[in-house]
């Protein structure tokens, strides 16, 4: 391989390309509904696999996951897809592509699972993989606290936090079992999968939030099985 293509690679492995794709799939899912007869329509969101209690209980657990591509209204997806551009940028930077591909899913699983068991309403949106960064970027200090952007950095998105759960506390519509478990699962999967150089480091402190992350998701779907099968099918 010669140099110049080592430097296009090194350059391209230094691309946000999975905050990108994320993005980019995103948007995608957006056209579709779209297409399909609106971001809103209920039929719609059932088709393409937003979060339905019933549904999941059914069998179709996928429903944990495909939410997070799925958007209601265009208010929606273009806060969402502001914060997933800004944010997903800095985040994978800091921790890479893989870390930061799981932390986005597995908080995005956290935060669905939340909502399965304490909101029985259909919902959809990046929402629950955000809160998850928004975790994330609590963590970051910890790993590197020698680094004044990460601690700035940390300190904004702590007010910003502060600021979405109050709001959201006032407001219908919004999904707060869903920020509050994206945010949970955010918090302990970062720990989970460290960072590359961290101050902080080791099996043992990984493994540790690990099966704390997979405690509270498993409680977290009982609650919501039984809540589910108890409304919809006793």
């Amino acid at each position: 391989m010669s140099p110049q293509t080592k430097m296009k690679m090194r350059r391209w492995q230094r691309k946000p390309f999975v905050t990108y794709g994320l993005l980019g799939l995103t948007i995608f899912m957006f056209l579709l509904q779209t297409l399909r007869g609106g971001s809103q329509n209920p039929f719609v969101l059932y088709e393409l696999g937003a979060k339905v209690n019933e549904l999941i209980v059914l069998g179709e657990w996928w429903r944990l996951i495909t939410p997070v591509f799925l958007h209601i209204g265009i208010e929606h997806i273009l806060l969402n897809g502001i914060i997933i551009y800004f944010l997903g940028i800095q985040v994978e930077a800091i921790i890479g592509h893989w870390r930061y591909f799981l932390l986005y899913m597995l908080s995005a699983i956290a935060g669905n699972a939340a909502s399965f068991a304490f909101n029985q309403s259909i919902s959809a949106g990046a929402s629950t993989a955000l809160f998850g960064l928004f975790g994330a970027t609590l963590v970051l200090p910890k790993f590197f606290p020698n680094n004044y952007q990460v601690k700035e950095m940390s300190k904004s998105f702590l007010l910003l936090i502060i600021i979405n759960l109050v709001v959201g506390l006032f407001s219908n519509g919004i999904d707060m079992a869903g920020h509050v478990g994206g945010l949970v699962g955010g918090y302990l999967i970062m720990y989970t999968l460290s960072a590359p150089n961290s101050w902080i480091s080791g099996v043992k402190i990984q493994a540790k939030y690990g099966v704390i992350y997979t405690i509270l998701l498993s409680i977290i779907l009982i609650i919501g099985w039984r809540t589910t099968t108890m409304l919809y099918f006793n």
